[in-house]
């Protein structure tokens, strides 16, 4: 189960991208990154966004808690931004934030981060399995925390959802991820075949489908949960094109 939060004060935007993400404080006291439901993406970013992070913590990779977050009318009133207050206004309701990890900067290549190769392998394997295309040298969407890498920022994954119209997204569970060739973390990912194994024992439709009852019905309607829970089993069963893809973009690179 996702926590339920409530925001209750607004401190600072986060000018970042076209989601305009902001930092919130919450009736927890805690601080929080808020993804709005009423950015230019939708609801459907915060489906990706939650449920690739829960696909990325069931692996084993780092990735801030997420929540709930309720936001109330009141919340922007004194905002003197009228753009913020408008995206404040159409997000009246329930909307989604992780957990804000203070001291955390973004993972650079210029300045000498780097990962072990088992957690690259895995986050290869997983960027690739829900075709998260926003992980790259210009925008890694990766925290270094703690002297650990963390995973942050989904909302572009699982594009298929986008085709709901001609059902197209059913169409080719087993579809290679050309997006692979320009991961940030790609050169440390050498043990693919490993981390296809250790994920496949990790992942189910089981765990899918408990993931997907985490979605409130404001984001997605009900009977299109089962829609996403027969996309990643399928992809699931499927990962050899998408591996091989990643193999071949690992060995070009070295």
């Amino acid at each position: 189960m996702l926590r339920t939060i409530q925001a209750t004060r607004y401190v600072m935007p986060l000018r970042e991208g076209g989601s305009m993400p902001a930092i919130i404080e919450a009736d927890d006291f805690g601080l929080y990154v808020l993804k709005f439901r009423g950015a230019g993406q939708g609801p459907l970013a915060l489906v990706a966004e939650l449920v690739a992070g829960e696909v990325g913590r069931a692996l084993g990779l780092r990735v801030p808690e997420l929540c709930l977050v309720e936001v109330e009318v009141a919340l922007g009133r004194n905002e003197p931004d009228a753009e913020i207050r408008d995206l404040m206004k159409r997000s009246i309701g329930t909307n989604l934030a992780m957990d804000f990890l203070p001291g955390s900067t973004m993972f650079d290549l210029a300045a000498g981060d780097k990962v072990d190769c088992e957690t690259a392998s895995l986050a290869v394997w997983f960027d690739a399995f829900v075709t998260n295309i926003d992980r790259t040298a210009r925008n890694p969407n990766l925290l270094m925390w703690g002297e650990n890498p963390w995973f942050i920022d989904h909302g572009a994954a699982l594009y298929f959802q986008h085709q709901w119209r001609d059902e197209a997204y059913l169409s080719n569970p087993a579809a290679r991820f050309a997006a692979i060739h320009t991961h940030v973390l790609l050169r440390w990912a050498s043990d693919l075949t490993g981390a296809d194994v250790l994920a496949r024992q990790r992942l189910s439709e089981d765990l899918f489908r408990k993931i997907m009852e985490l979605v409130p019905e404001q984001w997605l309607p009900i009977e299109q949960r089962e829609d996403y829970v027969a996309y990643l089993t399928q992809r699931l069963a499927n990962t050899a094109g998408f591996v091989e893809e990643a193999q071949r973009a690992h060995a070009d690179l070295i």
